[in-house]
């Protein structure tokens, strides 16, 4: 009998379809591209596969801006080539998850096409329209990628609502023939063998209708108002009426990416008794070295908030919810360059990262590329980025003063495009990615960085990788156990021990490319410890020990 809780122990990777690999030379990754690496992520050992997604777009925010949710994109392949890569999933015994966006769609989705003509189309009121006040927008909120989040209309006199780009407007979940829309087109899907979906914004799906202004961002006119439109409590409503009449009803596996959510709305949301969902895709961890939820302001690292937010998380959902475990994705910026050092330790600290972020509890999503430890790009011209987020930030941050260089460095360090670059298979002309021009620019370091390189090297951050998630299978501890820090307030190391029944698990990371003398837990000075992960060779348990720059490793025992 199947287990209904399997994700529990997966893996899951994650493959950004336009950037992974390109089957006819056109530039752009498709999916019969995916089709020809399927070997290769099989040999990873996941469990998982899930796409970013490949439907019809204009691509104003890289296909999250969908114009049909029941065909592919031209640019990406057929259906047939679609049914192809899904069945060759299954036939290598793993699962396929599909990203559906379903907070918005594109401003050219023929529901939004009619919409914007008439206050008398039977499809107006499937997006949020409202007249301005007072000669402007009906409130000042901004959009997540800056500037207003309204946006007029002119054959209607009407503003329309957009939480992210002006090419995507949001549905309007209030109106029940939005639901039963969106329900057909999970179903369609479902149908043809996906096995769970990831839901993108999931937790935006209900406005306060008044609108209220809110406090403007400095130098802008417009605010931040996630508190009128993030995790209302008409979203859990919502979610169990989606997992009543899809999710739970066909045994899909469920993800929700959800920002500003406090512990108590996110036990509700995926919480075993709920309903609802599996699992949540949470951003406390990579909003700590910014500003406030700006990602283009960043600072320092603090590694004590860094932990104590990590366990608040552990300690919270254990028993009461689940959640992914991920360093970055489509939407950051790479993890090795961002947390570790993508120079002198860039082998250690891209090992490191993984043995810590994956040895806690949760289900790993690894972003391709961080199997081979891709790093950030060192681009000499913003013109070389492609995201529309880029372009609008560039836009209101030079108009207020910022120079091009400042800029250019802090996109450099943390764009959307950074994890956007193509897979680097090998050293060959464009990484491998394709035979034609690649739609972005290939990483200047991929000759160095490459699968093709550290295949039949067992010491590279590929085959590291392949045994962290083999490795993850062999304990219950790691699926199952509690957490508690070791050395908290530490700020060069993050320790961390687990217990489940009878067995434990120490995990010890060094942050810092310094050498750093450490006390192990003695508890774990036993003869029944044995080393189960290490990033180093010659590992010696002992009271003491001194850790290298960016070492890492794991420890368990079984009483």
């Amino acid at each position: 009998m199947q287990d209904p809780d399997w994700w529990r122990s997966a893996t899951v990777y994650q493959i950004y379809p336009r950037s992974f690999f390109d089957s006819d030379g056109d530039g752009e990754g498709d999916l019969a591209g995916i089709s020809q690496k399927l070997d290769y992520i099989k040999s990873l050992g996941v469990d998982v596969v899930w796409s970013c997604p490949y439907f019809v777009s204009p691509k104003a925010d890289n296909g999250y801006d969908v114009a049909d949710y029941r065909a592919i994109d031209p640019a990406f392949g057929t259906m047939e080539q679609w049914q192809e890569m899904v069945d060759g999933i299954h036939a290598r015994g793993m699962r396929f998850v599909m990203d559906f966006v379903g907070n918005h769609t594109s401003d050219e989705h023929p529901w939004f096409e009619a919409a914007r003509q008439s206050k008398d189309s039977p499809y107006h009121d499937y997006y949020i329209f409202r007249e301005g006040k007072n000669g402007a927008e009906p409130s000042n909120w901004a959009s997540v990628f800056g500037g207003s989040i309204w946006e007029y209309n002119q054959p209607t006199g009407e503003y329309y609502l957009h939480t992210f780009a002006v090419k995507q407007p949001d549905l309007n979940w209030e109106n029940p023939k939005v639901v039963d829309e969106v329900v057909d087109i999970l179903k369609f899907w479902v149908d043809r063998g996906v096995d769970g979906f990831r839901l993108d914004a999931i937790n935006y799906l209900y406005k306060e209708p008044d609108f209220p202004d809110v406090e403007p961002m400095p130098g802008s006119k417009y605010g931040f108002a996630n508190q009128h439109y993030a995790n209302k409590p008409r979203v859990n409503e919502h979610f169990r009426d989606l997992n009543e009449r899809v999710f739970g009803k066909y045994g899909m596996m469920t993800v929700a990416e959800v920002a500003y959510v406090d512990m108590e709305t996110a036990r509700q949301y995926c919480g075993p008794d709920r309903r609802e969902l599996n699992m949540l895709y949470l951003f406390d961890l990579l909003n700590i070295d910014q500003e406030g939820f700006d990602k283009f302001s960043p600072k320092p690292l603090d590694l004590p908030l860094f932990k104590k937010t990590a366990l608040e998380w552990q300690q919270g959902l254990h028993g009461q919810g689940w959640q992914a475990l991920f360093m970055d994705n489509h939407d950051q910026p790479r993890a090795v360059s961002r947390f570790g050092d993508d120079g002198v330790y860039w082998k250690e600290s891209a090992k490191m990262l993984a043995n810590c972020f994956y040895m806690m509890q949760g289900t790993p999503y690894i972003f391709q590329g961080d199997e081979i430890g891709m790093t950030n790009v060192h681009y000499d011209s913003v013109e070389k980025f492609r995201d529309v987020e880029v372009f609008n930030t560039y836009e209101e941050r030079k108009a207020a003063g910022e120079s091009d260089e400042a800029l250019l460095k802090v996109f450099c360090d943390r764009a959307r495009d950074n994890g956007r670059t193509p897979m680097q298979w090998d050293d060959s002309e464009n990484a491998g990615f394709t035979a034609g021009t690649p739609w972005i620019e290939v990483n200047d370091n991929y000759r160095q960085i490459n699968v093709a390189s550290q295949e039949g090297d067992p010491d590279s951050i590929l085959n590291f990788y392949r045994e962290l998630i083999a490795k993850r299978k062999q304990w219950d501890v790691i699926a199952y156990g509690d957490m508690e820090l070791y050395h908290p307030d530490c700020d060069k190391t993050f320790g961390y021990i687990r217990r489940f029944e009878n067995q434990a698990l120490f995990c010890l990371s060094n942050f810092t490319g310094e050498e750093i003398e450490f006390h192990l837990p003695e508890e774990f000075l036993s003869d029944r410890t044995s080393v189960l992960l290490q990033n180093y060779p010659g590992l010696v348990i002992a009271p003491v020990i001194t850790l290298r720059p960016y070492e890492s490793f794991t420890l368990v025992k079984e009483d």
